[in-house]
């Protein structure tokens, strides 16, 4: 089954479920081989499941509109048909066939886009009708793209090209390109829209470096050094809702967070992201001694030096499975959550003064839960912010 979300690189993980955390990561939701489930995250860093198709279908691609009763759905029996439902109502709103497979399935309160290998799909949120189509984009085998979840910044990022990090970003609203974003030399791995619409999160194929650019201005805000010794596949970007974190999972089993902070002399500039980095360490102590005599380095060592580093991290207790991360308010306190392919979710507290290693609070079985997680006739307590009618 493939694994996909918000944020990640959708594609085949053997044996593994389809896990995703909603546009303000207020919920989640899995696929499974008997249908799909929804959680709330509640406060007390647990998890209520809500509800449960157990429709007999296994499905592979599943999206819930904020926290609403709109999902939109793709079987593994069907993968050309999108099934957009009410499902406190019980009721199929509607359903359209595309040409392909779909790879991803995007929704923000105004749109709702539909990713093929080789197009792209927009329609409105309100009457499920096409708007427009993308045709002919470059190769996207993996189904990459991001919708923002913003309504007045309503961008769409997808690859420009199959060969380098181009960025191609497209108003969903007035339907015309924006613009474009030369992210990478690489090919693009992952791209996730901040909650406000105006930044976004870019990685390669390479790994090694994360970049935040302004959009529709173009400008590179911070740029981050995830590692330097090996490159590994980004499954994940995702930022946090008060826009203050940006968290990243790989094929690896560690979690990095990075801290993005506003900074008068250095929210433009291209290595804005070191003043987020965590302090200490060679790489940042020389970064800081030898920035007035950059210009005389190299090249290469002048960009390792200008990155950020990872604000803090987590361990994942099992490796191999992919990962999509979200970094959450409780009260007083931030938590970075992890949900796997293997159908786990882990609970991080994250010490937003400190940084360093994050403390590993709960772990919870998404669908097979121990008998104390499991709740009798659970029922649905979030409010409906965009209820189909």
């Amino acid at each position: 089954m493939s694994l996909g979300g918000g944020h990640i690189i959708e594609g085949t993980n053997a044996g593994g479920i389809f896990v995703q955390f909603n546009q303000d990561c207020t919920s989640l939701v899995a696929g499974s081989t008997s249908g799909y489930h929804l959680f709330a995250l509640t406060h007390d860093d647990g998890i209520e499941e809500i509800y449960a198709s157990r429709s007999g279908q296994e499905t592979c691609l599943v999206d819930r509109l904020f926290s609403s009763s709109l999902v939109a759905i793709v079987t593994v029996s069907a993968p050309r048909k999108l099934i957009v439902c009410h499902y406190k109502k019980g009721t199929e709103i509607c359903n359209y066939s595309y040409s392909n497979t779909i790879l991803a399935v995007k929704l923000n309160r105004s749109r709702l886009i539909v990713c093929l290998e080789e197009s792209l799909h927009i329609h409105n949120i309100r009457d499920m009708k096409i708007l427009h189509t993308i045709r002919d984009t470059p190769p996207n085998p993996r189904g990459l793209c991001a919708l923002s979840p913003c309504v007045d910044h309503c961008y769409v990022a997808y690859p420009g090209s199959s060969a380098v990090g181009e960025v191609q970003i497209f108003d969903a609203v007035h339907l015309n390109a924006k613009c474009v974003i030369s992210a990478h030399d690489s090919p693009l791995a992952a791209l996730a829209w901040s909650m406000c619409g105006r930044r976004l999160a870019t990685a390669s194929e390479r790994g090694t470096v994360i970049r935040v650019f302004a959009v529709p201005e173009r400008t590179r805000l911070y740029e981050f050094r995830r590692g330097v010794k090996r490159c590994v596949s980004i499954a994940c970007l995702s930022f946090s809702a008060c826009g203050a974190y940006l968290a990243a999972t790989s094929n690896t089993e560690t979690v990095h967070v990075f801290r993005l902070q506003e900074n008068a002399a250095g929210a433009g500039d291209e290595s804005a992201g070191s003043a987020g980095a965590a302090e200490g360490g060679w790489v940042d102590w020389m970064s800081q001694t030898l920035s007035a005599g950059l210009v005389y380095l190299p090249a290469q060592v002048t960009d390792v030096l200008s990155q950020g580093r990872a604000f803090t991290s987590a361990r994942l207790p099992r490796a191999g499975y992919r990962a999509v991360a979200a970094v959450t308010n409780v009260p007083r306190s931030p938590r970075l959550l992890v949900a796997t392919s293997e159908g786990i979710l882990y609970v991080y507290a994250l010490d937003p003064t400190e940084g360093g290693e994050c403390t590993l609070l709960k772990t919870h079985h998404l669908l097979e839960p121990p008998h104390s997680q499991q709740l009798e006739g659970a029922v649905d307590t979030q409010p409906d912010d965009e209820s189909p009618q």
